[in-house]
């Protein structure tokens, strides 16, 4: 998790350095601009995204063969060290980064990307001459684009490419972008489930098991210090769980992964359903209790960081930014989440509303909705907290797997309802408490009590004559609660073409 700036073209030079101090929180302790004729690029990291590189290596990281050929990355990669073998790529400092232009220069940009079945990623690689920039098909990795005078820019955050033009864009998921600006599609989620799926039962949960925890461990080595977010939910125990059995077995029995969950109160659900899980793995378990007052006064910092008005998004947000700095002050400098399993195991209540035969297509919107709403709180929450984010769930192999599972594990009716991930309860059901493998889904802002509370208190803020003359003028605003964090949010970004890149979920 790191970030970057990059311009193409003819322009001032000083614009890269004004947009670069706009994002200097993704990346405290490697920074550094580099400028060729016709492309400046600028990449920042934190530590734990390069423990062991020190000062040595150049960034952004050259090619081993052309010093001019450059990468600017933000990624994860879930098959470094496959690749790595396969193409005589050494794990030594920014292999991933090496191991990108390795494939760019051996294949070409387009087909390049072929070999990036695991990865989330957005990147630029340019020598001033070439010029080559992508980003996943699910847009885990946020990148932004826009044009002035002569120069393309590109860049992680909205907040960066506002310093030079009003002429933003979100740089589309799944597309790839050539020297003349031009994007084109190279991937794209399919448009109906694979045509044999998976029936036996015990096949499928231990299958699960194994790539979850696969997963896992090709994306931490726990070589900085490593927490997990717990809400009390099923994903983030599981995942606690894994990394539990992973943590003592790196650094011996009797050592405690450090866990960490967060309340409205002590009432908050998260905050009861945490401690079940935490006492029943034996976790280091931190608890962060905070008041309405605390969750309201952070709201400026988080529209800021987060960049978006979207209510549901807005108020888990404002909870992950909290716990996130809190594990930071506990020294922590990356941090495991359970994100990514209502996407993949059709988790979602809303998704109950409709018939079991529509649950794929449900499902693939769902994942369509992840680039700039979910996403956006799992990069920025932490990122501006200087903390590294891994998120095993979100694994192509994991992803791949579920689409071959019938709908009806995913969610499995009973009596007049269903039970959502059900299949990915069924799994880990022998390892966690009952109470908390079958406890119903909460979104983050839910459990922790967030979500409850925050919307009562704009009805005193807003008249009901504010809230219809805004929605007047602007459309998309649909509550005096979102009306209120639109509010902030123009008054940091302006309207236009930032607005347009807010996603907005299903329901308030």
């Amino acid at each position: 998790m790191s970030g970057f700036v990059v311009e193409y073209g003819i322009s001032d030079e000083n614009n890269v350095e004004d947009m670069f101090e706009k994002i200097s929180h993704r990346g405290t302790y490697a920074s550094e601009i580099y400028k060729n004729e016709g492309v400046t690029m600028a990449q920042n990291y934190h530590k734990a995204d390069c423990p062991d590189a020190g000062n040595v290596v150049e960034i952004p990281v050259p090619s081993q063969w052309n010093e001019d050929l450059r990468i600017c990355y933000d990624g994860q990669m879930g098959n470094a060290d496959e690749l790595g073998l396969s193409h005589g790529i050494s794990d030594d400092p920014f292999r991933e980064e090496r191991l990108f232009l390795h494939l760019y220069e051996q294949h070409g940009g387009g087909d390049m990307l072929r070999h990036l079945d695991d990865a989330i990623f957005a990147f630029v690689i340019s020598n001033g001459d070439e010029f080559f920039a992508a980003r996943d098909v699910l847009g885990i990795k946020t990148l932004y684009y826009g044009w002035e005078d002569q120069a393309l820019y590109l860049t992680s955050e909205l907040k960066s490419i506002l310093e030079v033009t009003e002429n933003v864009h979100e740089f589309p998921p799944g597309h790839y972008m050539d020297h003349n600006g031009r994007l084109t599609r190279f991937s794209a989620l399919p448009k109906a489930p694979p045509g044999h799926l998976h029936s036996n039962l015990d096949r499928i949960t231990n299958n699960i098991r194994d790539i979850t925890q696969r997963s896992l461990l090709n994306r931490v080595d726990f070589s900085v210090p490593v927490g997990c977010l717990l809400s009390g939910g099923v994903d983030s125990s599981v995942i606690a769980y894994l990394a539990g059995k992973a943590y003592s077995e790196a650094f011996g029995n009797g050592t405690r992964l450090k866990t960490f969950a967060l309340g409205v109160g002590e009432e908050s659900k998260d905050v009861q359903y945490a401690r079940v899980v935490a006492g029943f793995l034996n976790t280091d378990h931190h608890e962060l209790i905070v008041s309405m007052e605390q969750i309201l006064a952070a709201l400026p910092e988080v529209i800021y960081y987060l960049e978006s008005f979207d209510p549901s998004l807005v108020r888990s947000a404002a909870a992950n930014f909290l716990i996130s700095k809190y594990a930071g002050e506990h020294g922590i400098q990356t941090l495991l989440s359970g994100e990514g399993g209502d996407e993949i195991f059709c988790g979602y209540e809303y998704m109950k509303d409709f018939p079991i035969k529509e649950m794929f297509e449900r499902q693939m919107e769902c994942l369509g909705f992840l680039h700039n709403n979910a996403a956006l709180r799992l990069d920025r929450m932490n990122q501006c907290n200087g903390i590294r984010v891994v998120a095993p769930l979100i694994s192509e192999e994991l992803l791949e797997y579920s689409l071959a599972i019938p709908s009806e594990y995913k969610q499995k009716p009973k009596g007049n309802g269903r039970i959502e991930k059900w299949i990915f309860r069924k799994a880990f059901e022998p390892f966690l408490p009952e109470s908390v493998v079958w406890r119903l889904k909460q979104e983050f802002s839910q459990g922790s009590g967030s979500a409850s509370a925050l919307p009562n208190c704009f009805e005193s803020l807003i008249t009901d004559s504010e809230l219809s003359e805004a929605q007047t003028e602007h459309p998309i605003i649909r509550s005096k609660e979102e009306l209120y964090y639109f509010r902030i949010f123009t008054q940091y970004f302006g309207g236009n073409d930032a607005v347009e890149t807010v996603g907005q979920w299903l329901s308030l």
